[in-house]
């Protein structure tokens, strides 16, 4: 690897907005059975930091763009840890690192900076920071799924800028309506500070209620969260707006890549109450319908060519003119079309050898500025575990969320970072 190398294309505009209200970090975490050794955890991170050294840098800028840069520090700190995750990262602190470890009872979460990876990329650091965790107490757990293996280096395609690599230079456009949506908002929480609620949701349960409409695990829970914000908007206002639900896709299930850097486009799904009423079965069936038309490797290489011409058209206008239009522009318009975010990244596996040792895992989706239903899901083991990130004081989504669930003979159970 050289010592330096370009941000990949969706990674551009994450530095611009890395300001004090938008921070662009999200987190991951494994639940042990045991507490949590801080020495042997900051042993096992800077071993397996070596393993990565597409997050083993640090950013500076250039003239036209930022670039990466070997971390000058070689130590990748490991600390308690708090409860506002996901805070901004400043890029002078944490030893210059865009990603932090930190421990708690039985818990270890790194959180990271997006413009170095998305939930793909984490998952793979975080399941092989635990396994050469649990190697360095004894235990024999071997690379495999999403471990990766300490004796081998980084490959070329691990490193490699995927959206650029795969453009296929298409010339369709993909047209989203880009305001008049619906937002729920309420009292916020002091910059920075959010509230997590995680429901551990069984697995079998959910599989059987979504196989009898019959839909997908995400197309149910998108649906559910849609008719939840429409609930909402109906009974408490009576301009009804647009209501729009963002799903993050992983490019790596159409694109023969596993690249660690980031790799994904979001889905736009609209639901415009103006056309009438809608009961939940509706919506679950327009909502479906429409993911299944749109996901499609066509629709996906039109997203990427779209992104790649808009790196293009502005490679030569200096980098502080880029952030500070970068800055103005998700001032006035970022969230303002989208209602709802729900990033699942699936069923996690992990070599047998560490089920034993793992509990959970769990996945925060990093907080906005407008946006009350920031959500991220991630299976493991029978449990997919649903976590909401909340800048509002107010917790209607979550609660009528999970209730519509239970409803349904859905098993979940609830905890919240306001818990401990």
């Amino acid at each position: 690897m050289n010592d330096w190398f370009t941000l990949d294309n969706a990674a551009k505009v994450f530095p611009g907005q890395n300001t004090s209200t938008w921070s662009n970090v999200f987190r991951m975490t494994a639940v042990l059975y045991e507490t949590i050794d801080p020495s042997r955890l900051s042993i096992a991170a800077n071993n397996v930091i070596k393993r990565f050294p597409c997050f083993d840098v640090e950013i500076h800028k250039g003239l036209f763009w930022y670039y990466f840069e070997k971390n000058q520090y070689n130590h990748l700190p490991v600390n308690p840890d708090r409860n506002n995750p996901c805070l901004r990262i400043k890029f002078h602190e944490n030893n210059r690192y865009l990603l932090r470890v930190f421990y708690h009872n039985n818990r270890i979460s790194v959180e990271i900076f997006h413009a170095l990876t998305d939930a793909f990329g984490l998952s793979r650091f975080l399941c092989t920071l635990v396994a050469e965790y649990l190697r360095l107490d004894g235990h024999k757990i071997p690379a495999g799924h999403a471990v990766l293996s300490l004796d081998e280096e980084a490959t070329e395609d691990e490193m490699i800028d995927a959206t650029a690599h795969f453009d296929k230079k298409s010339k369709g456009k993909i047209k989203n309506k880009n305001s008049g949506f619906y937002h729920v908002n309420g009292e916020k929480y002091p910059s920075h500070n959010v509230r997590v609620t995680t429901g551990f949701i069984n697995m079998d349960d959910l599989k059987k209620v979504a196989k009898s409409y019959p839909v997908t695990i995400t197309e149910y829970l998108a649906s559910v969260l849609t008719y939840v914000v429409y609930q909402h908007q109906k009974h408490t206002t009576n301009t009804q707006k647009i209501i729009g639900c963002q799903i993050p896709v992983n490019l790596r299930n159409f694109f023969n890549t596993k690249t660690l850097r980031n790799f994904s486009l979001c889905y736009q799904l609209n639901l415009d109450p103006k056309f009438g009423e809608y009961t939940f079965e509706e919506i679950l069936q327009q909502l479906a319908l429409n993911l299944r038309y749109i996901n499609n490797e066509k629709t996906l290489n039109a997203m990427i060519s779209s992104n790649i011409r808009k790196e293009n058209a502005s490679r030569f206008i200096p980098l502080v003119i880029k952030d500070l239009f970068m800055g103005i522009f998700f001032g006035i318009t970022a969230e303002h079309n989208t209602s709802i975010l729900l990033s699942n990244l699936g069923l996690l596996k992990i070599p047998k050898e560490m089920e034993p040792l793992v509990q959970k895992f769990i996945m925060i989706a990093p907080h906005g500025i407008k946006n009350a239903v920031r959500t991220a899901a991630i299976g493991y083991n029978g449990t997919l575990a649903l976590s909401f990130t909340n800048i509002f004081k107010e917790d209607y989504v979550e609660r009528e969320f999970f209730r519509f669930l239970v409803k349904k003979n859905i098993r979940v159970k609830v905890e919240s970072n306001m818990d401990y």
